[in-house]
């Protein structure tokens, strides 16, 4: 007699099959998603998985653990990590780097002691291992130094952040009144969710502050900048003309790789970007652009074959078109781990982030900087500016040890946050204003930097053309204005020791090449060509000044007002030019490099900007128009005596024009003596309109 089988058992029996069947089809959805490094999308479907394999097929679910683990450590998710690795060793999974995962996690949780039990079950299969050597060391130092906190002030800055992730500021301006961050918030462009991070797609954003020095809320940037794809992690150049990022495209089907691209500034927004083409490789990530302090040097993080391990910082030549070779930036700034966001500040130390080193945790925060004696020397900045989570992405306010970073300490969900930080220092600066002798800012300007201790540098300047510097306690420094078109002016700085902040304040105004400079404070006797003892300081200076251009030769010209004989005017003129150029002889000035010239009342004061404006505040009040030219006649419509006597002063002055710039070199032989004696005539006969500047 057959038996049948209850409707029940074969209802159980389909359940099985479908849910091992389920089973299947979402292990093999994982594999596909990790495998294009969509880490939360095959997150998902391991668990899944996981989820559906009976506790006793404990291999299954040992490797549907582990694999939930590092899908888990890749997107952030440190205690949902360590749970998984925690599984997975339950399960006797065979892989024995789950005790080095599960170390690095609690490590990561501020969980040392558990942490270092991990670390040394891993050191028995693999006893060379360098990252559970250094995970190791950091659970004795995490905790002895955050028992005793440096001198670092940290706080999470509310205006910038929002419920998802906000990261890598960059403080942008010349003023650092700017900031522009990378952030998943609802407002980034499109609505897709990444398959990596389960998050949006991240945005360029940015804030300014107002006229009280408040920041403002953070708006997205209206430009080609940002798209569909992934926007983050930026920097700009020491000009402020382009900005470099890093864009990670999506491709259901292929891994795609982290690039960096660049947009230039137009106006006061940014162009459409393109692509930086570092390498013809098309399998390797390039992220975390930072460029150098002299702007030669494109620093990022690759996973490029011939590394350390891991993710390396490496860099580049920027040439004008495209970029040089590749190079590793090396030990001991690289190690077996993870070398990422690497960032400067403006007197060269290059600070980055790193699981590598000996730390707290995660990703902490190093400075690398040079020793004449021991080279690269590489520290962690401790805390409280690194803890156990994640701490990176730094930007500096000017030469200041404060600024902006981005952490995700005491977030559950492992997402980043800007924070401030700011460390006080006794720092020396030098602050400098270069600009044209009539008061204009040069931005074009060049400042060249020469310290005895073998300092060599090449400052730009701001758009303000100022500049800031730290200088170093004992060092006497040479600094020297240039710009092309203009005359050099040298600044010499001597810094003492200091127990407080100090800084210095320089002024290199540039006389122009191409046209007459009023020498101001230049007084002779009345009615005589001799020069009084005050007018010693404005000389000596203008020695200095011919020192400092030594390829220069100039004409000292002499004016006088319109009264008095015309032919006597005239030789007085040509007297008191004769004597300042004696006084410049013989202070070491060669005789063929000046040429005096009288002018008597010819050459009537022309009018500046800057004069105008200095009459005009002046006592008496004299107002006069921009290029108004101060013949007899128009001093005499002037209503006043006082007034009058005002612009007659201006009339009576000396001043230099230089003649050319080869004096001393091979095109010296080209510039016959009487050549230019024809040209100083013709010079004295016509009336010019350009321009003067006081000196």
């Amino acid at each position: 007699m057959q038996r049948k089988i209850p409707h029940i058992f074969i209802y159980i029996t389909v359940l099985v099959l479908v849910a091992c069947s389920n089973e299947g089809i979402a292990f093999k959805k994982a594999e596909q998603s990790y495998a294009i490094g969509e880490y939360y999308a095959a997150s998902i479907n391991y668990k899944k998985s996981y989820s559906r394999c009976a506790p006793k097929e404990k291999a299954k679910r040992a490797v549907r653990a582990f694999k939930m683990g590092e899908c888990y450590r890749h997107i952030g998710y440190t205690q949902k990590a360590m749970a998984a690795y925690t599984n997975a060793i339950r399960y006797n999974v065979e892989d024995s780097t789950v005790y080095l995962h599960l170390a690095r996690q609690q490590l990561k949780a501020g969980q040392y002691k558990q942490a270092a039990q991990n670390f040394k079950q891993y050191l028995e299969y693999d006893g060379g291992n360098e990252l559970a050597h250094s995970g190791l060391l950091s659970c004795e130092l995490g905790p002895q130094w955050k028992a005793k906190p440096n001198q670092y002030k940290v706080k999470k800055e509310g205006i910038f952040n929002s419920r998802r992730s906000d990261y890598s500021p960059m403080l942008v301006g010349d003023d650092a009144d700017q900031i522009v961050l990378s952030s998943t918030r609802k407002e980034a462009t499109g609505d897709d969710i990444s398959g990596i991070t389960g998050l949006k797609f991240g945005d360029l954003f940015f804030s300014r502050k107002n006229e009280q020095g408040k920041w403002q809320q953070v708006e997205l940037i209206e430009s080609e900048v940002n798209t569909e794809y992934d926007e983050g992690a930026s920097c700009l150049s020491p000009d402020g003309k382009t900005m470099y990022f890093t864009r990670c495209s999506s491709d259901p089907d292929y891994p795609r790789y982290a690039e960096i691209w660049k947009s230039q500034r137009s106006d006061a927004s940014w162009s459409k970007p393109t692509k930086c083409e570092i390498s013809h490789d098309t399998l390797t990530s390039f992220a975390h652009p930072a460029v150098s302090p002299d702007g030669q040097w494109l620093y990022f993080v690759s996973d490029f074959p011939g590394g350390e391990g891991g993710l390396d910082i490496w860099r580049t030549r920027i040439m004008d078109n495209g970029f040089g070779g590749m190079e590793n930036v090396g030990r001991p700034i690289n190690t077996a781990g993870d070398e990422m966001f690497p960032a400067f500040r403006p007197n060269g130390d290059l600070y980055f982030s790193s699981d590598g080193h000996p730390g707290m945790g995660g990703l902490d925060i190093f400075i690398a900087h040079e020793d004449s004696i021991r080279g690269t020397i590489v520290e962690n900045q401790q805390f409280p500016l690194n803890s156990s989570a994640d701490d990176f992405g730094m930007t500096f306010e000017g030469v200041h040890n404060r600024g902006y970073f981005s952490s995700s300490r005491n977030d559950g969900k492992g997402w980043e946050h800007i924070f401030s930080f700011e460390c006080p220092e006794i720092l020396q600066t030098v602050t400098g204003w270069v600009y044209e002798k009539d008061g204009y800012e040069l931005p074009e300007a060049l400042v060249y930097m020469v310290g005895n201790d073998g300092t060599n540098l090449k400052l730009s300047v701001k758009g303000d053309g100022s500049f800031t510097q730290v200088l170093k306690p004992g060092v006497e420094y040479v600094l020297l204005g240039t710009c092309k078109g203009y005359l050099n002016v040298k600044n010499e700085i001597r810094v003492e020791d200091a127990e407080e902040s100090h800084e210095y304040t320089l002024q290199f105004p540039l006389p122009p090449i191409n046209v007459p400079v009023l020498i101001d404070n230049i007084f002779y006797e009345f009615d005589r060509a001799d020069l009084t003892p005050e007018s010693t300081e404005a000389l000596d200076k203008l020695v200095e000044m011919m020192n400092e251009n030594a390829n220069i030769t100039i004409e000292l010209s002499a004016h006088c007002d319109y009264r008095g004989n015309d032919d006597y005017n005239q030789r007085l003129s040509q007297r008191r030019a004769e004597s300042v150029v004696r006084y410049l002889i013989q202070h070491g000035i060669a005789k063929d490099r000046l040429t005096a010239v009288g002018y008597g009342e010819s050459r009537p004061k022309i009018i500046t900007k800057k004069v105008a404006e200095t009459l005009l505040a002046g006592d008496p009040k004299v107002e006069v128009q921009v290029n108004d030219t101060l013949t007899e006649a128009y001093i005499l419509g002037v209503k006043g005596k006082e007034e009058q006597e005002v612009l007659n002063a201006l009339n009576r002055r000396t001043e230099f024009r230089v003649l050319r710039t080869t004096y001393g070199t091979t095109l010296n032989e080209y510039k016959p003596e009487e050549e230019e004696k024809k040209a100083a005539a013709k010079r004295k006969e016509e009336a010019t309109k350009e321009d003067d500047f006081i000196f």
